[in-house]
């Protein structure tokens, strides 16, 4: 029996302690095998005979013992998430009941599925595109509010449709240019440089969009590396515990109290931000804190985003001057904290260097909003549109951007009087670019590579 024929069962929650496990079955004998370990608590129903989208309560037997209390969930092929007869079984949660069930169900004669098997299925029977179980993963991952909405409007079928449309026209055209050289003798109408070059040029430009909002995407997908660096004393690690909601680094009036990274992840602004405490920045003979300065800059020279915390009660120091011009045309925000002191230093003394400046209290959580701002601003976010069809992965983009690249070939082509037929390989080029990334012209390794980033039971 091959792996597409056998019946895959595995947890689909995650391991641990919980209220509820849920054990997800399919396959061509889903319902034969939960059969041999579900018994309804209705002596009248049967497994076998319940029909798609309906439930039973019964029991987890095994060896005639009864187990535990569960709940199955009867999906019949091919209206289910894989496209085959599925079977989802609620079992207390815990690793003892939901091991033994799987146990139970594998000695019954399924197998343990692979990572991300069930989307793998679901893609092979065509419920889905290749694209749209990409999302599925990014959906599992998402972190943010804004992420969630990226990948449920992939999941909707978004991207799919946007690289259809590109497709659809580039096939008519394609189909065009081999009539008009395969078949001289009929009368094909002519297509001129012009109506070449329109249609070239349109579905390059739908490319272009999706390459541009590429790496605006990854905000919402991954988060943002931030870092907040500054002087000792100026109030990082007070600024890192109002963005966490608590106590995460150690407050001290001791300058030099942070001596290594300190890592929190928040939400901030609709996304998700990494952010790094980072020991403040001075001249040191203290070879521990000298260790965790030098991280620092490391931390610095590579962040999406920088927090740059100056005390605006004392005027700038040279340090503080060198950190201004380092975050230059980055995207950076200044934060004066300790603007509940008497003010020393302003906010237009920094403006020159940085895309937002606010002043804040680090100690007063009601500067959590004019952080965001400031935030939102610097990461251009009104700009980011999550129900907008964004590429989820490095080969989604590699993809797209061999499609843009055949065609600017192609336009090259047309416009330097080369012959049709060169044109007609470019587009070819292209539309073989856009059906691997949908995957209806996927090799299998790319198929597998895909499916291998997948969590188990799903």
């Amino acid at each position: 029996m091959s792996a597409s024929e056998s019946t895959i069962a595995a947890l689909a929650t995650p391991p641990g302690v919980g209220g509820v496990a849920v054990v997800r079955i399919s396959g061509a004998e889903a319902y034969e095998i939960a059969g041999r370990v579900f018994r309804p608590k209705d002596e009248r129903k049967s497994l076998a005979a319940a029909k798609g989208y309906s439930a039973l309560l019964g029991y987890f037997v095994e060896d005639g013992a009864v187990c535990d209390e569960v709940i199955a969930l009867c999906f019949r092929a091919p209206h289910s998430y894989t496209g085959e007869d599925v079977v989802e079984l609620s079992c207390h949660g815990g690793l003892a009941v939901s091991g033994r069930l799987l146990r139970a169900l594998f000695a019954a004669g399924a197998v343990p599925a692979g990572r991300g098997e069930f989307t793998k299925r679901a893609f092979l029977s065509e419920r889905i595109s290749l694209t749209q179980a990409e999302a599925v993963m990014e959906m599992v991952n998402a972190s943010s509010r804004q992420g969630m909405q990226a990948a449920a409007a992939v999941m909707d079928g978004a991207l799919y449709r946007k690289i259809e449309s590109v497709r659809g026209s580039l096939v008519a055209l394609a189909g065009h240019i081999a009539a008009a050289a395969d078949f001289p003798e009929e009368d094909v109408p002519e297509l001129s440089d012009a109506a070449l070059c329109a249609a070239l040029s349109g579905a390059c430009g739908v490319l272009n969009v999706l390459l541009n909002g590429y790496d605006r995407g990854a905000v919402l997908r991954r988060g943002v590396e931030t870092v907040i660096v500054g002087s000792p004393n100026v109030g990082k690690s007070t600024l890192l515990n109002l963005l966490a909601g608590f106590e995460r680094a150690i407050v001290t009036p001791v300058a030099g109290t942070t001596r290594d990274i300190v890592e929190q992840e928040v939400q901030l602004a609709g996304v998700r931000l990494r952010l790094a405490d980072t020991a403040g920045l001075h001249d040191t003979d203290d070879m521990v804190e000298a260790e965790g300065i030098r991280r620092a800059r490391q931390r610095l020279d590579r962040a999406a985003l920088i927090l740059a915390v100056f005390d605006a009660s004392r005027p700038l120091g040279e340090e503080d001057i060198l950190l201004a011009r380092q975050c230059e045309g980055r995207p950076a925000v200044a934060l004066l904290n300790k603007s509940d002191l008497p003010q020393v230093t302003g906010e237009d003394a920094l403006q020159p260097y940085f895309g937002a400046v606010a002043a804040i209290s680090a100690r007063d959580e009601t500067f959590l909003p004019t952080v965001e701002r400031a935030v939102a601003q610097v990461l251009r976010l009104h700009e980011l549109d999550p129900d907008a069809c964004l590429l989820a992965n490095e080969r989604q983009r590699a993809a797209a951007q061999r499609a843009r690249d055949a065609l600017r070939e192609a336009m090259s082509a047309a416009q330097g009087g080369v012959t049709v037929d060169a044109v007609g390989v470019c587009v070819d080029d292209a539309l073989g670019a856009l059906y691997e990334l949908t995957g209806e012209n996927a090799s299998d390794a790319v198929i597998d590579e895909v499916f291998s980033s997948f969590c188990v039971g799903k």
